[in-house]
């Protein structure tokens, strides 16, 4: 797993995270309007999450190696 956390308390549930995650991992949660890590097994490590998130609530794994070049987009 890439993403380590979501701070739930940095977090405001824009959902830009959402949006930009090519492998579809990231989900809001209908309860408490947030970001979630609904399915860590599908990441791919391109940090478009982290770099996109406007207000920085998005852990990478400090463990994880360089991002995979994506060809998306």
């Amino acid at each position: 797993m890439a993403i380590k956390q979501i701070d739930s308390a940095l977090c405001t549930g824009c959902g830009i995270c959402v949006k930009s995650c090519p492998s579809d991992v990231l989900r809001i949660d209908p309860v408490t309007k947030k970001a979630v890590i609904q399915y860590p097994e599908d990441c791919v490590l391109c940090e478009w999450c982290k770099k996109d998130c406007p207000e920085h609530a998005i852990i990478i794994s400090p463990d994880k190696g360089s991002p995979v070049l994506t060809s998306w987009g």
